[in-house]
């Protein structure tokens, strides 16, 4: 019978290491920082499960106490608050590390371990007392709750797969010699259930590690998905840096020949260099109109790398809401009369007050005005007004062109997007404005959005607080 019993616990041992060396041969050699990533992922379930573990705990000490040992059940409990305590300490120290942090990863592991070899220790004192004290039976309680400890392992403890394997060693081998020691006592014959317990020891370790093997591979699986993102991240990272510090340079490279060249032009429509025949005068005015554009292009491009590398100033005062649209509307004017557009303003008190940069709050209503002529068709009207309310002001532009509805919000507020249909712009632009001038606002703590009318048009607005002039 002896010969037996070594033979089986050989078999069944094998069977244990065998599948858990299969586990360990599907983690690929990690760096520094993927271990710490796994450390801190076990740590963070540790901490994140302790009123469950604790839940768990209690009532198997509840159960002991009533119904076997209260000694068993007051030292298991002590030995269960040491354990915890030990984990939670270290849990919370290798957390407060953080993830990027990868030195001293043994010492880590060490006490992980140490924690490991502590609470694994708590269980299997617990079941054996609980086992020794039932005698030769089925032992539900114990394998129960060995079954429960291993099964917890499985699911949580697959991060670091030393640790699993650790854990998974110690409670098949508690698991089997339960059995294995009633049958050796007893001399149990082959027929008896003391034999049955033990075959369904072996095939309930085969289902734990079978369990453990999908967690494993499902962490890594994961853990590898993390990295090609992150690696992807880096290198769109790298791109969009190397694309904003070109369009920085060929933006900051074009401004001094186009300011030379823009000026030429403006001096000879001026008609200070003499009169130009007419023909000649026409291809200036072109030249000049693309100019500007160019000029606008440029502009908002340095506006937008500015914004991104987080360089934009900005000169706060107070602002005289009044004085200020009347100004932004006299510059916008004639591009309005280019197109046959009237701005109509709707005067607001003179002791209605913002805090914002004048020239970049210009540069916003501008933009707005400007997509609204942009939007509106010949002989139509724009409307400029303030809603003044005890803390808040809004800006209106209203227009009664072709209108946007809530599903062009992304293309009116995105990098390098636009509503783009034919019957709607007269004029290109470079897709920056909006998200320009949403950037602005937001840098004023306010906001920006817009509304169709209920009849024909769009109302745009900027809402900024209220500023007490006397402030």
């Amino acid at each position: 019978m002896p010969e037996k019993l070594s033979a089986l616990w050989e078999r069944s041992v094998g069977l244990l290491t065998a599948r858990l060396s299969l586990s360990s041969a599907m983690a690929p050699e990690r760096n520094p920082a993927v271990l710490m990533r796994q450390i801190h992922d076990y740590t963070a379930v540790t901490k994140r499960l302790l009123m469950q573990r604790l839940t768990i705990y209690s009532a198997a000490l509840i159960l002991a106490a009533f119904y076997y040992s209260v000694a068993v059940a007051i030292a298991s409990g002590v030995l269960v608050i040491i354990s915890e305590i030990f984990d939670y300490v270290v849990a919370d120290k290798i957390i407060a590390i953080g993830e990027d942090r990868s030195e001293n990863i043994s010492w880590y592991l060490a006490l992980i371990h140490i924690g490991v070899f502590l609470n694994a220790g708590v269980i299997i004192f617990y079941t054996v007392s609980i086992a020794l004290i039932q005698g030769p039976t089925t032992h539900f309680l114990p394998l129960f709750f060995l079954f429960a400890a291993a099964l917890f392992a499985a699911m949580n403890s697959h991060q670091i797969v030393s640790v699993l394997m650790v854990r998974l060693s110690l409670y098949g081998s508690i698991f089997l010699s339960i059995p294995i020691w009633d049958i050796y006592i007893t001399s149990a014959p082959l027929t008896s259930d003391l034999w049955a317990q033990l075959f369904t020891s072996i095939f309930v370790l085969y289902f734990i590690i079978d369990c453990s093997v999908v967690y494993f591979r499902l962490y890594q699986k994961n853990l590898l998905q993390m990295e090609i993102l992150r690696r992807d991240n880096e290198r769109t990272r790298a791109v969009s840096e190397t694309k904003t510090q070109f369009l920085a340079t060929v933006s900051h490279e074009l401004r001094t020949p186009l300011t030379s060249i823009k000026g030429s032009l403006d001096l000879a429509n001026s008609g200070a260099l003499g009169e130009l025949p007419e023909g000649f005068s026409r291809l200036l005015e072109i030249a000049q109109s693309n100019a500007n554009r160019l000029n606008v292009l440029i502009d908002d491009l340095l506006d937008q790398q500015s914004m991104e590398a987080g360089q934009m100033k900005y000169d706060f005062k107070p602002v005289q809401l009044s004085n200020f649209i009347h100004r932004v509307l006299s510059v916008n004017r004639p591009f309005a009369g280019k197109f046959d557009i009237k701005l109509h303003y709707t005067p607001v008190d003179d002791d209605i007050f913002v805090k914002a940069d004048p020239e970049r709050l210009e540069q916003v209503l501008s933009n707005i005005l400007s997509n609204a002529i942009k939007f509106s068709e010949a002989g139509s009207e724009i409307q400029v007004s303030v809603d003044v309310g005890p803390e808040r002001v809004r800006m209106k532009v209203k227009d009664s062109g072709v209108g946007l509805s809530d599903l062009d919000h992304d293309l009116v507020f995105d990098r390098f997007s636009q509503v783009d249909s034919s019957d709607r712009r007269k004029v290109g632009g470079t897709g920056l404005g909006m998200d320009i001038s949403r950037r602005i606002v937001e840098a004023h703590g306010g906001t920006i959005d817009y509304y169709a009318n209920n009849e024909r048009g769009t109302t745009f607005f900027v809402d900024l607080a209220r500023l007490d002039h006397q402030a």
